[in-house]
């Protein structure tokens, strides 16, 4: 069977990556795709980038099923234009996906279904927003309302950094219509989680569970970005907690979908902030939701997946979840993000990457900011690679992932040093 991916980052290179290692598959698709899917055994790149060219390509090339990686295209309705040719795709509607393009939507949905979160309120206007900031004081979260790449949240520990968010979002209109309107949140403690399930509308399939590191630095200091690595499974969720994250978050998410008549199918991710205590008391609070795998998350958790993906989506297509399994290889896999100069503010592209070490069964460079110009490859973007490896430990993956950015040569590279810390208990360099 054929299969087009769209999209064109490190989680399209790992979902397309995937697929190609099943019998059943003789070609995947990436649309617009990278320089690494573009020199892939049983990959294609092929321009589309419109509903209407996706749609065409579909039907002129005899596609078994399409898969959506990124946001953009569900907001935009890929997954509507799809259904209503009569062709089958993986991934929400436009009106479901409303979960990710819009905060205030998610928030006010949370709510509704008594999911737990933080506190909140949205605003159009910088001056009552400053004010409602002046009277909750810092540290205190502000979010761009709709799509920013992964870039729309600030973290303020200080008033003056969140007012210069909010100058920035709704004054100096950093995310365009993006951040024309901003969400407010309370300052949640805790460790973060990344809980991702495929959906049918009806049933739920739990993938590996995994954490990634937003900000830009070691010691989580710095910027945040669309992240900067990530390890799988996240030793913090254990059982217990996974019994209730199903049973407190994403089960009530969708049948409170299904209930409002929208009902949800495709990846999708719970952000979840984890308080202390006992697993059966602590704190699990939702943060966000993406209708997507994470990047880079999407990574460890593909090197780990052992099954047939093609099988499970075709299951997810039938409504057929609740017959699924998945097999996972035991041992954790991490992956280090290598990005761009200047990256996440202004990422420098075109830099030469010098070639790059062989992939090996235990260990993959997954591209996303990259493309082949003139027989070279070069940097396309702010995050380039993810380096992601599996080892008996995730101290040994860490080791062997490490062993290989430093392979990697290209101007101005950076890359965080200390993924993983969280779960070896220091944030020490490996």
């Amino acid at each position: 069977m054929k299969i087009l991916v769209i999209g064109a980052g490190g989680r399209e290179h790992a979902i397309a990556w995937r697929l190609t290692q099943s019998q059943r598959v003789t070609k995947v698709y990436v649309a617009p795709g990278n320089g690494g899917t573009a020199r892939a055994e049983r990959m294609e790149n092929v321009e589309l980038h419109d509903n209407q060219e996706l749609v065409a390509f579909a039907q002129e090339n005899d596609i078994a099923f399409a898969v959506v990686g990124p946001e953009a295209p569900l907001a935009a309705g890929v997954v509507d234009a799809f259904r209503e040719a009569g062709l089958r795709i993986f991934g929400p509607t436009q009106a479901a996906a409303q979960l990710e393009s819009s905060k205030e939507y998610a928030k006010a949905f949370m709510q509704r279904h008594n999911i737990d979160t933080a506190a909140y309120q949205s605003f159009t206007d910088a001056a009552a927003a400053k004010a409602f900031i002046q009277e909750q004081g810092a540290p205190i979260v502000i979010k761009a309302d709709g799509l920013a790449a992964g870039k729309g949240v600030v973290v303020a520990q200080t008033l003056e950094e969140a007012y210069a968010a909010i100058d920035s979002m709704l004054g100096d209109g950093q995310f365009g219509q993006a951040g024309a309107r901003v969400v407010i949140e309370e300052f949640l403690e805790g460790e973060e989680a990344s809980f991702i399930v495929l959906c049918d509308g009806q049933h739920v399939l739990p993938m590996a569970t995994s954490q990634d590191h937003k900000r830009l630095l070691d010691n989580d200091q710095g910027p945040n970005t669309g992240g900067m690595g990530a390890y799988s499974p996240a030793p913090i969720v254990s059982p217990t907690l996974h019994n209730r994250i199903m049973r407190e978050i994403i089960y009530p998410t969708l049948q409170g979908m299904a209930r409002e008549g929208v009902p949800y199918t495709g990846f999708l991710y719970a952000g979840l902030m984890i308080g202390d205590g006992p697993d059966s008391t602590r704190p699990i609070k939702l943060l966000e939701y993406n209708c997507r795998m994470g990047d880079p998350e999407a990574q460890p958790i593909m090197l780990r997946l052992k099954s047939d993906l093609s099988e499970i989506f075709e299951q997810a297509l039938a409504g057929q979840l609740d017959q699924a399994t998945i097999d996972w290889d035991r041992r954790p896999a991490l992956g280090v993000v290598i990005a761009s100069a200047g990256y996440p503010e202004a990422p420098r592209k075109g830099d030469t990457i010098q070639p790059l070490p062989q992939d090996q069964e235990d260990r993959i460079i997954f591209h996303a900011g990259t493309q082949i110009k003139e027989d070279n490859l070069v940097t396309s973007g702010g995050r380039v690679l993810c380096v992601t490896a599996l080892g008996d430990s995730l101290r040994r993956a860490q080791e062997a992932a490490y062993a290989t950015v430093t392979q990697v040569h290209f101007d101005g590279k950076q890359f965080r040093s200390d993924i993983g810390w969280r779960a070896l208990g220091t944030p020490t360099n490996p």
